[in-house]
Parts: C-alpha cells; structure tokens; sequence
C-alpha cells in the first residue's frame, strides 16, 4: 500500500469516525465541534487528493463559519437535541440502510480509486481543456479559465444562487428582530451585552493581541487568493470565503460593534449585490462592444488573450465581494440577534 492510498484512507476512516459520533451526541455543542473536525478532515483530504481550491473553501466555510454559525443558532434555541420516539428511530435506521445499501451497490460500477484509465483522465474534452485553454484563454490555471469563462453563465447563476441565499436569510432575521428594535430597553439591553463581553475578553490578552495581528495578513492572503487565482490555486470564491473569516475571527474576539465601526450593516448590505451586477454588467458591456455575453475578448480588441485576462479578474472579484458581503451580513444577522435576547 502506498503512502498515498494510505493518507487517504486515514483520514476517511476519521471522517467516518467523526460523522458516527456526531450521530450519537445529543450535546449539540460537541456535536458542533465534530462537525469542524469534519470539516477540518474533509479539507486534509481534498489537499492529498490536490484539490486544493475545494480545501480552501472547505477550511474557510465548513471548518471556520459554519461553526460559529452553528454556535450563534444555538444560543437562539437550545443546547441538547430533544429525545427521538423509538419508532422514529427504527424508520429512519432503515431508510439510512436502504439508501447507503443503494450506494454501495451503485459504487460497483465506479472505476478503481486513482486509475489513470478512467474516462475522466482520457475523454477529449479534458485535454482541450488543458491545451487549447492555454492559447485560447491565456490563463496557466485551467479551473479559473474553465470557471470563468468557458462556462461563465454557470458561474454566474451560482453567484446569483448565493446573492439570494444571502438576502433571504439577512430578510427572515431582520424580520424576527423588529419586535425586539421596538423595544425601548433594547438599547440599554444592548449595551449592557456588549460591556459584559468586553470585560470577559479583556482577560485573554493573548488572545487579542494574536488576533489583531493576524486580522492583516488574513486580509493580505484573501487579497493573493483573489489576485493570483489565474495562476494558482484560489480565486474569487476562495478569497471571498477566507476575507469573511477575518471579519467572522475579530468579531468573536472584539465584539460585532467593532466590526460595525469599520463596516457598518447598511454597507455590508450595499456591498451584496455589487458581484452579481458587475458580473452581469460586463455581460452587458461585451454586447454593447459587438460581442456574445461575457466574451471578454472584445474588451481588447486584436489582444483576445488580455481581453479574457481582465474578463476573468473583473468577474473573480466581482464575485469576492457578493461572496465575501453575504457571509458576513449573515454572520451580523445572527450575532445581532443573539446579542439582543
């Protein structure tokens, strides 16, 4: 057995470990935690297999947000899952046998793990890809020419899929508070919350002092994914991802109303749909230029392959921003919330 095929079965052996004790926990704290541990295994095993774009994403949102997510939920509901009649416990038991039955029989037909041979590694369409995109795009990162230009309106329908995640969420939140902004002792409540916390974290010196150090370089790095995505791994998605982690990480540590002197909530609101309109709007530009939708060649006329560079650098950062804008507008609807109750 290789060393390779030996990593990989490590950590899916605790990945599978981890999903087995998160069904058995009824702490939903704890069960919260293994979930990160999850996520944290599924983003190690998405850099064996170098997919290092997919691990990012993962560290970023399913190891890091999603779990302080998960966290600021709780304290709107409840810290134990309620007790499971057990005649619901045999139904479901039997429909997850049935159904992991169903997929392992239908993985009989999956070709051997890493052979070289399958039609994934030998199909046409992947060496065009891989070779015409180098002429026709210019881009040395095949996934961001196939994600931003090839295929452009699929991008381009899942940013607008996240734009409208985003605003549906921030709408039912910002809906549920108004009883509570009425409030007259709201404020006061408010303020009592975020003095109370900030006598609890002025104990971790530490903690502080690490955190506002490491809030730059996070921001920089967010800034390279974005950037050097042509050239690289990452891209807008990915930097997008990790920029909101940096505001997510100082907020835990200095309270939301920190945040909201440097990125006040009507921004941050202003800021979602910047992505889905640039992104679109280039589209629009590249008709008025005489060209299709989105075909970034006529940005420079005679030079198809700058013309496609800028294409792709507009639209990665268009999309950063909405990404980047509905995490954290999210992360404000909940912990607003939580502060006030």
């Amino acid at each position: 057995m290789s060393l390779l095929v030996l990593m990989n079965v490590s950590l899916f052996t605790l990945l599978l470990a981890a999903a087995l004790a998160i069904t058995r926990l009824r702490a939903l704290y704890e069960a919260t935690m293994l979930t990160a541990l999850a996520g944290l295994l599924s983003a190690s095993l998405f850099v064996v297999l170098d997919a290092l774009d997919v691990a990012i994403t993962e560290a970023a949102v399913g190891t890091g947000i999603s779990t302080v997510l998960f966290i600021a939920t709780l304290r709107l509901t409840r810290s134990r899952a309620a007790v499971t009649p057990r005649r619901r416990l045999w139904s479901g038991g039997a429909v997850a046998v049935l159904l992991g039955a169903t997929l392992l029989y239908a993985a009989q037909d999956l070709p051997q793990f890493a052979d070289p041979g399958t039609p994934v590694q030998t199909h046409p369409v992947g060496q065009v890809y891989l070779e015409e995109s180098q002429e026709e795009i210019g881009v040395p990162n095949t996934v961001a020419a196939v994600l931003a230009s090839y295929r452009g309106y699929d991008t381009l329908g899942e940013l607008v899929v996240i734009f409208t995640a985003g605003i549906a969420v921030a709408l039912l939140l910002m809906r549920a508070r108004r009883p509570e902004d009425e409030d007259g002792d709201d404020e006061g409540g408010m303020g009592e919350h975020e003095t109370a916390r900030a006598v609890v974290m002025s104990e971790y010196r530490v903690l502080r002092v690490v955190s506002k150090l490491l809030m730059p370089f996070i921001l920089l790095f967010a800034c390279y994914i974005l950037f050097h995505g042509d050239y690289g791994p990452g891209g807008g998605f990915q930097a997008g991802v990790i920029f909101a982690a940096g505001f997510v990480l100082y907020s835990l540590v200095f309270g939301i109303g920190e945040v909201e002197r440097v990125l006040p909530w009507p921004v941050m609101l202003s800021l979602v749909p910047v992505g889905v309109l640039l992104y679109a709007g280039l589209g629009v530009l590249n008709l008025a230029l005489g060209g299709a939708f989105l075909d970034y060649d006529t940005l420079v006329p005679g030079h198809p392959e700058e013309g496609q560079h800028y294409g792709i650098l507009i639209i990665e950062t268009g999309v950063g921003i909405t990404v980047a804008a509905v995490l954290i507008a999210v992360y404000y609807c909940f912990a607003s919330r939580g502060a006030r109750r």
